[in-house]
């Protein structure tokens, strides 16, 4: 039984007598501008009135074509580009726009995954002082308890102890993502930004890493803004999938409801591109996605 259908049989079961949690991560009517370099010109406007939310414990999926301002989204929430207007509050209290040591402290509850598990991990570091590093840079533990809770980290993420002595470069690529995640559940995060965690990950290892993500949540509770390009990834491992084309979020619905019965052109879109290995089926697609296509231009 997947993460979906655990999720809805546990939604039945309370038979709506639990009201909803009040969100950990609220975004509302958020504007991203970035400047040109012709200053004459006005802003080139990213992110449009974008509004999102995640509860505690909660998959949030963010799935949208390169380019439709899902990173950005992610890079906002972070702190790593300024906001135009709009708001983003988390646990209640505004983030957007924090000065550098409130956002230090932020981040102990709000971490990352990134994409590129070759770029992301400091090739002269151990794994070990990888992991040390967000365990004493916030002061929360000393070098000796950082010591024993990189052990708990590696097994956690299904990495032998002396991964701790060997360096990024020696390891594979899964494996690579597999320290990232363990980097990212140090400090003991409440939510995690996920941006494209499985993209540079061969078929066989993406579902190993997709997989661990979900128990980690089960085990942990901690929540995930779970940016992807792949509508079929993000349906596996989220409760809710928020579609964004162009800087605004076109549909957000559940992940159920989002793969069965998209409303959106752009969303079935996303669906029908999404490849299956049976050749017939992948050539229905294609000609559905065309059927679409002309549609659209038909308008």
């Amino acid at each position: 039984m997947d993460k979906l259908r655990r999720r809805e049989s546990d939604a039945a079961a309370s038979n709506g007598t639990k009201s909803a949690p009040d969100p950990l991560l609220r975004i509302e009517n958020l504007v991203v501008e970035y400047r040109t370099a012709d200053r004459r010109k006005p802003p080139l406007r990213v992110l449009h009135e974008v509004s999102l939310d995640v509860r505690p414990h909660e998959t949030v999926g963010l799935v949208g074509e390169s380019g439709s301002g899902k990173t950005t989204l992610g890079r906002a929430v972070l702190g790593l580009v300024p906001v135009a207007s709009g708001t983003i509050a988390f646990d209640g209290s505004r983030i957007d726009g924090l000065a550098r040591r409130a956002r230090r402290a932020l981040s102990r509850d709000i971490q990352v995954i990134f994409q590129d598990p070759y770029g992301s991990l400091n090739p002269s570091m151990t794994i070990g002082d990888i992991l040390t590093e967000p365990l004493t840079a916030g002061r929360t533990h000393s070098r000796a308890a950082a010591r024993a809770r990189i052990g708990e980290l590696l097994d956690a993420v299904g990495l032998p102890a002396d991964t701790a002595d060997r360096l990024a470069r020696e390891l594979s690529g899964g494996q690579r993502q597999r320290v990232a995640i363990a980097r990212a559940l140090a400090p003991g995060p409440r939510l995690i930004i996920c941006d494209e965690p499985v993209s540079a990950l061969d078929l066989s290892t993406r579902a190993q890493v997709l997989n661990l993500l979900v128990e980690l949540q089960q085990r942990t509770g901690v929540a995930y803004l779970f940016i992807a390009h792949d509508l079929s990834v993000v349906g596996h491992v989220s409760d809710r999938v928020a579609v964004m084309s162009k800087g605004a979020i076109v549909e957000c619905a559940s992940a159920r409801r989002i793969t069965t019965e998209p409303a959106h052109p752009y969303t079935r879109n996303l669906l029908l591109a999404a490849p299956v290995p049976d050749p017939a089926r992948q050539a229905d697609r294609r000609a559905a996605r065309h059927r679409l296509a002309r549609e659209g231009a038909a308008r």
